[in-house]
């Protein structure tokens, strides 16, 4: 990164006027197809980060999130506002809204649950990640917007090439926080990286087909240790239902957790 990058993807900026947080997006939060738009990954760090404050209850953790995606989120002042739809000892379920200028951009759900106890038997077959590479690649000349998020993070592949067709397995992390003065937590730095499943796994040559998630889904069954994380990615297309992507998520002791995206596939105009 330049000396100029962003320190953080996004600026707290105070209370919003719906009662919620507003958010100063920096150029960090831009995604592969325009500047002007941001990548889902910082936007659903940003939700976690919110539900993770809104009402906490000792013990317990996020262990599900869902963002549905209405429109393109903007480069922007945001706000996000909350709330506990249901109330619960064991579990709960928390609604989010993120929206831009009073529209919704964006629509999550959570649910949060009590901690399993200490004695309850871990995984008996988890699969060990692939070793962390020693370098990371560099990003060729390409009509796709690379210097926001692509260069906010720090990628290490073990298999598959950005922005060519094909399943894909990296390991990366945050060069920068969420949000400035604060540290990501084990969560966030799950939901930052999730949204890049589509593009670690996809099955088309994205610079003749347009392939957006209307939707993300990242359901950990334990929190994530570790600043590098690792994905395991695939795309599957049909011409008749669009493309489903899935994503495994692991760090240093092996799987955490899932992705599930729905997308939406067409043509690029002048393809």
């Amino acid at each position: 990164m330049d000396g100029d990058f962003p320190q953080a993807f996004y600026e707290p900026l105070g209370a919003g006027r719906a009662g919620g947080e507003r958010f100063a997006s920096t150029r960090a939060t831009a995604g592969p197809w325009s500047p002007a738009q941001q990548h889902a990954g910082p936007v659903a760090g940003m939700m976690g980060r919110a539900f993770e404050r809104t009402d906490p209850a000792p013990g317990a953790r996020i262990a599900r999130v869902t963002l549905e995606i209405l429109s393109p989120v903007p480069v922007a002042e945001l706000e996000i506002t909350t709330r506990v739809v249901r109330p619960g000892r064991r579990i709960a379920l928390l609604e989010g809204e993120l929206t831009h200028e009073g529209r919704p951009v964006v629509r999550a759900t959570a649910w949060r649950i009590r901690r399993a106890p200490a004695e309850v038997p871990g995984m008996v077959h988890a699969p060990a990640p692939p070793p962390l590479p020693g370098e990371g690649p560099a990003f060729e000349p390409t009509d796709l917007h690379t210097h926001g998020y692509l260069s906010a993070m720090e990628w290490r592949l073990v298999e598959g090439t950005f922005f060519e067709p094909g399943p894909g397995t990296t390991w990366a992390r945050s060069r920068v926080p969420l949000v400035a003065g604060e540290p990501d937590t084990p969560l966030v730095r799950a939901l930052v990286l999730a949204d890049s499943a589509s593009g670690v796994g996809s099955q088309l040559d994205v610079s003749k087909w347009l392939i957006v998630n209307t939707d993300l889904t990242v359901a950990l069954h334990r929190d994530p240790d570790g600043e590098w994380l690792c994905m395991g990615a695939s795309v599957s297309v049909s011409p008749q239902g669009g493309a489903l992507c899935e994503a495994t998520l692991s760090d240093g002791h092996g799987e955490f957790g899932r992705v599930l995206q729905t997308m939406i596939v067409d043509e690029l105009p002048g393809s």
